[in-house]
């Protein structure tokens, strides 16, 4: 049976880890592609531009916004965040895993393009630890971490809409979750309708 790929929208609130436990995932299993999004906010210390993300102006972004080149975008603490469309269609076909390190207004907006996308939400163990994280960055001023604890309320009114919750408390134990939670969806017949169909034709 051909696998096709699997596009895995991964959200939580700013601190959470997304972008760490991601990395990881990508280096200690095969089968993974990490989605590069594009943004309009400035790169922080040690980001590279095609790495991290595609770092852009505002003028750009929004060029790419009238060429629908993008398969959702949103605004978050007042930048534009969006993804790429074709890097990611192309490694769907390659039979990769496609991740995409997303906020929650566009996660929604894919999983209405791409029903059969896995929605998984990254969460701390508790607030107080999300607000410890956000300050060991040492990369933000109060007023912008108070902005993304202010932001993480609104965010936590959507997690119902996500297909599984992963809490970050321990990085390793994290990465072997997310990969079950994945290995485990590929098993869904939603996503395996072209092999039931023969199945069932070999059948008749």
């Amino acid at each position: 049976m051909e696998k096709k790929g699997i596009l895995i929208v991964v959200s939580g609130f700013s601190g959470a880890g997304k972008g760490t436990l991601m990395k990881k995932l990508v280096s200690e299993y095969e089968g993974y592609a990490l989605s590069v999004s594009m943004t309009t906010r400035e790169p922080r210390v040690g980001e590279v531009d095609g790495r991290e993300y595609y770092f852009t102006s505002r003028e750009r972004f929004e060029e790419v916004i009238a060429a629908d080149g993008l398969i959702e975008y949103a605004t978050y603490v007042d930048n534009y965040y969006g993804t790429p469309v074709e890097y990611v269609e192309k490694e769907l076909e390659a039979g990769k895993d496609v991740l995409l390190e997303i906020e929650i207004q566009g996660a929604l907006k894919v999983k209405e393009k791409f029903p059969s996308a896995l929605l998984l939400f990254v969460m701390p163990p508790s607030i107080d630890e999300l607000r410890k994280r956000l300050l060991k960055r040492g990369t933000e001023t109060g007023e912008i971490i108070e902005k993304r604890l202010r932001r993480a309320g609104e965010e936590a009114e959507g997690i119902e809409f996500y297909d599984y919750l992963v809490i970050n408390d321990d990085l390793n134990e994290c990465v072997i979750r997310l990969h079950e939670i994945i290995t485990a969806a590929h098993a869904a017949p939603a996503r395996n309708i072209d092999f039931i169909k023969k199945l069932r034709n070999d059948l008749s």
